[in-house]
């Protein structure tokens, strides 16, 4: 991490003018604009002064030959950290999350929030699903559908229902799927997925001499179920395409790039896993993720609980340029409704 400069007032004030009108504007900020707006009563020659110090400690740069500048990461994070005034959101702002969120069934409560995120920021919103070691097994059924093909239902913390459809090896009766619903509830009932999944593969690599037929049969009709890697299940993503209306992120290369790495999920999930770690608010700005394709692109991050655990995260995926002052607060507004609307519906 960057070793924070030392500013003095009058440089902190030119800063912090110079993201703010970059953030509205969008274009390279000179020493007459920063001259009207920072109420410095500064000659333009003293706020040159001023900008080749900051460049020279990395917090601001110059694109291209504009005689203007933006801000680097560094400068970003400087603003973030040290200057940065969160506005609390407005009465409307609340209600529209409130409406959102109060009252919703738990498994749209997590679509809900991730298109809020969305809607309201107009960039893309994230919620990962909350952590399988945190999700105990209740109940589980199987159901025959056609040949060999069995819908698996089963119920998690208390009354989150799940259903996934398996091929198993041979056609069974509905006694001897009930029969292996009733041995797979009571012996893994009250324990984590995680768990569970740790003990079906543990039962699937015993010797299996020592088990009769029918238990064999549902231990590994349960290896199909809860092995079943969906990527999807991993996070829900709202207004990815709302990136792409954003100047600094319409390069073909960057979009690319980006949407590879929503396909493949696996950076962002390690990224949002880190998250995890963390109390409050999060934010990582361009190459501070440590991902290629975010090397333009903020996160802005908070975790969720539930039962006073913290079981997820979601956040704000946006150009640099984002208005963090209002999207700080939706973040985490957002992430303390859905943490209460997930405790109502447990």
């Amino acid at each position: 991490m960057a070793i924070t400069p030392e500013l003095n007032e009058r440089s902190q004030q030119l800063l912090k003018t110079l993201v703010e009108r970059y953030i509205h504007d969008g274009q390279p900020v000179g020493s007459r604009v920063l001259s009207k707006d920072s109420d410095l009563n500064l000659s333009p020659a003293t706020i040159r002064n001023v900008m080749a110090d900051l460049e020279d400690l990395g917090l601001i740069h110059s694109p291209h030959t504009s005689a203007g500048r933006i801000p680097t990461v560094n400068g970003y994070r400087f603003f973030v950290d040290t200057l940065l005034s969160v506005k609390p959101l407005h009465e409307q702002e609340l209600d529209r999350l409130h409406k959102g969120l109060d009252a919703i069934e738990h498994d749209n409560a997590l679509d809900m929030a991730s298109k809020l995120l969305s809607e309201t920021t107009h960039m893309a919103g994230v919620v990962t699903l909350p952590r399988q070691e945190l999700v105990c097994l209740r109940h589980i059924e199987f159901l025959s559908l056609s040949n060999t093909r069995v819908l698996v239902i089963f119920v998690t913390n208390e009354h989150e229902v799940h259903n996934r459809i398996i091929h198993t090896a041979k056609r069974f009766s509905a006694a001897e799927l009930q029969q292996a619903a009733n041995y797979l509830t009571s012996l893994y009932s009250g324990q984590s997925l995680a768990a569970v999944r740790e003990a079906v593969l543990k039962e699937m690599q015993a010797d299996q001499q020592r088990a009769n037929q029918n238990m064999l049969d549902a231990v590994s009709m349960a290896q199909m179920a809860f092995n079943h890697d969906e990527h999807k299940d991993d996070y829900i993503l709202s207004g990815e395409t709302n990136l792409m209306g954003f100047a600094e992120l319409s390069d073909m290369e960057c979009l690319k790039g980006l949407f590879d790495a929503f396909s493949q999920k696996r950076g962002i999930i390690h990224l949002l896993d880190k998250c995890l770690e963390a109390d409050g608010v999060q934010i990582y700005i361009g190459e501070e993720s440590g991902y290629q394709a975010f090397d333009h692109c903020s996160l802005v991050t908070s975790s969720y609980s539930v039962n006073d655990e913290v079981v997820g995260v979601l956040g704000v995926i946006g150009p640099t340029r984002m208005a963090y002052e209002k999207i700080i607060p939706y973040v985490d507004v957002t992430a303390k409704l859905l943490g209460a609307a997930l405790n109502t519906s447990s």
